[in-house]
């Protein structure tokens, strides 16, 4: 899969979501890192793709693999291979390497019918509870604003657009927790 977001650009995301995080305080004291420390198998985070260029794939910390897209539920445009990780020492690993789906979370990218893009409160079933989602806390107002500028530069990239609509044509726009 070639994908238009170059590495530089990347770096400039995850520097600006460095700091940044849905609550003025560490959310994983609410919950222990329950979405770090899951036991479940399942529990990996994709790599969007060319994010994959800011890893060596050897780091200590990560357990990589991947998977064909065209094998799962991915965008018809996906193909090739799509990179995974699981951390290894989780809570520990470095903050400042942590993947995009992490920094995101709880917040998932929407468009609807019309295509103006918003983001919702994650919408799926996790092996976990969250008190984020569950709990219906209230977001910081720089995260929130921060995600949306980096979805809404994310988007631009036609594979990254088609699975942000590909994974919104799934919902129900009515049953969705419109955060922005």
């Amino acid at each position: 899969m070639k994908t238009t977001i170059k590495k530089r650009t990347y770096q400039a995301i995850y520097r600006l979501l460095n700091y940044i995080t849905p609550l003025t305080t560490d959310c994983g004291a609410l919950c222990g890192a329950a979405c770090c420390t899951s036991e479940e198998e399942d529990m990996i985070i994709y790599l969007l793709p060319g994010e994959e260029k800011l890893f060596t794939r050897r780091e200590d910390w990560l357990i990589w693999d991947y998977d064909l897209a065209e094998d799962y539920d991915f965008p018809e445009s996906w193909f090739g291979k799509v990179y995974y990780v699981r951390c290894k020492t989780a809570p520990a690993c470095p903050r400042e390497m942590r993947p995009l789906q992490c920094r995101f979370f709880p917040l998932a990218p929407h468009l609807t019918e019309d295509g103006v893009l918003h983001l919702i409160r994650y919408p799926g079933d996790l092996p976990y509870v969250c008190p984020l989602l569950e709990k219906d806390v209230r977001l910081e107002p720089r995260f929130v604003k921060a995600v949306h500028t980096v979805w809404t530069h994310l988007i631009r990239d036609p594979l990254i657009y088609d699975l942000v609509e590909f994974d919104s044509s799934d919902r129900n726009e009515e049953e969705l927790d419109y955060v922005l």
